[in-house]
């Protein structure tokens, strides 16, 4: 069907003037008056609508459109009119006009405003609406934004396993695949197992990070981006049983060098997001949190603090507040701790570093001091942590005793292990949730307004 995209009639408008396009689109409002019919038509390619004029004592079929309602799906043939006094600045006049698809009255989206809670539950059409339209076409261009830094740094993509033997962070709360059928009836756990597709235990992945080391021991740097799954009963606005990760993993690296990878990624994404999504951010920031631009223009620009464990517990134990999780010396930390130290102590993002091994996962590189690992959290304004990392722990048997201690089986880790048995080098990697991240560059408060289609616990979209 052959029509012009209203972002390209936007972006170049002049390029069009006295004209006849064509454009296709969903009515977002109708205004009528004694002797015109005003359209607003938007076709999901830019935030903003283009406006259409129909002229009722010229049009043939007018009768029939402005009978139409929101929602309706039209083709429009009109007059390119370039309208610089007004507030667009361009309209279109129509000659002609295509129903393409009608919308009746109990159309969902009739209101001008709606809850976001209620929007969850109508994800085939919310879409449609503003917050949506862009959140989807930000959530596309900091995706490319991504791709675009890990290209530009020597990074080769990879594409790791969705299906796995092994539950990367030790915890077990991992979805199971399985081929049976219910009702049957399995005599033990090794049978069950024996007799499934896979003839072993298989999990959704929690994470492509062992993957992802392999491909590091020969291919230097790598990154995934991809979805991950947590089977976590949590009801949190940050938590949702699927999402999706961006994982790079470097060979012949240290925790520093990890540090100063996070940084540049986080700064590239945020600057990319602020020069391509401007109307989009500045929407984000009308409707959702005031003051958006300038905090996304320090995160893009700002050197972000760098702050030990230890020192971190220090400053949360003198701080003059009372937290509802009390604070001391092996704890994790909590979204209220590290909000205060972004917020209030450091005033922009912070790296914590060097937190307690028995807090940290198995795989992360253990510090002289024995009580301690190379692990790393960076923490936002507003959010808490969005990317977690460490330098990975490369000593095998250093490795192997972590693992016996946390009562690991070593065999679905046998390739991981090999890994530090031939050719073994110091290296690093960390994980970002690219749902969060999207929270924090957009201001949208729960993690479900992010994701097409949400997936936590006790709702599937």
């Amino acid at each position: 069907m052959e029509h012009i995209d209203i972002c390209d009639l936007k972006r170049d408008y002049e390029k069009y003037k006295d004209n006849v396009v064509t454009v296709c689109g969903w009515v977002r409002t109708m205004r009528n008056s004694k002797q015109t019919c005003f359209i607003e038509l938007n076709d999901g390619t830019a935030l903003s609508n283009v406006q259409i004029v129909v002229d009722k004592n010229t049009f043939s079929d007018a009768d029939n459109i402005v009978r139409q309602t929101i929602g309706t799906s039209l083709k429009v043939e009109g007059d390119m009119v370039l309208t610089p006094g007004n507030k667009q600045p361009f309209e279109i006049s129509a000659r002609n006009i295509e129903v393409l698809g009608e919308s009746p009255s109990d159309y969902p989206l009739q209101k001008k405003a709606q809850t976001l809670e209620f929007l969850r539950t109508i994800p085939h059409l919310r879409v449609r609406t503003n917050t949506f339209n862009a959140m989807f076409r930000l959530r596309s261009e900091l995706a490319f934004g991504i791709h675009d830094f890990f290209r530009a740094n020597n990074f080769t993509y990879v594409h790791t396993p969705i299906i796995t033997g092994s539950d990367c962070e030790g915890a077990g709360e991992v979805f199971n695949v399985t081929a049976h059928k219910y009702g049957e009836t399995f005599e033990s756990e090794e049978e069950f197992d024996a007799t499934d597709f896979f003839r072993k235990k298989a999990y959704l992945t929690v994470s492509g990070q062992l993957e992802g080391e392999t491909m590091a021991m020969g291919l230097g740097k790598i990154y995934t981006f991809g979805p991950t799954f947590r089977a976590e009963n949590s009801y949190t606005p940050k938590h949702a049983a699927e999402f999706w990760m961006i994982e790079p993993e470097v060979a012949f690296a240290d925790l520093d060098d990890l540090l100063d990878l996070a940084q540049r990624m986080i700064k590239h994404i945020t600057k990319h997001c602020l020069d391509k999504c401007g109307d989009e951010l500045v929407f984000f920031r009308d409707f959702y949190e005031k003051g958006l631009l300038d905090k996304l223009t320090i995160v893009a620009n700002s050197d972000y603090a760098v702050c030990e464990y230890g020192e971190a517990v220090r400053l949360l134990d003198k701080a003059d507040r009372k937290f509802e999780y009390p604070v001391s010396w092996g704890i994790d930390l909590q979204t209220e701790h590290e909000r205060y130290l972004t917020e209030e102590i450091f005033k922009r993002p912070t790296f914590v570093t060097n937190y307690p091994k028995d807090i940290k996962a198995f795989y992360m590189k253990q510090n002289p001091d024995g009580k301690t690992v190379a692990a790393s959290d960076l923490l936002v304004p507003g959010i808490g942590e969005i990317i977690g990392g460490s330098q990975r722990e490369d000593d095998y048997d250093k490795l192997t005793a972590a693992m016996t201690e946390r009562g690991m089986d070593l065999a679905p880790y046998r390739n991981y292990l090999d890994l530090r048995k031939y050719g073994s080098v110091p290296h690093a990697g960390f994980g970002l949730g690219f749902d969060r991240m999207l929270m924090y560059i957009t201001g949208i408060g729960n993690i479900r307004d992010t994701i097409p289609y949400p997936r936590t616990t006790g709702f599937m979209a």
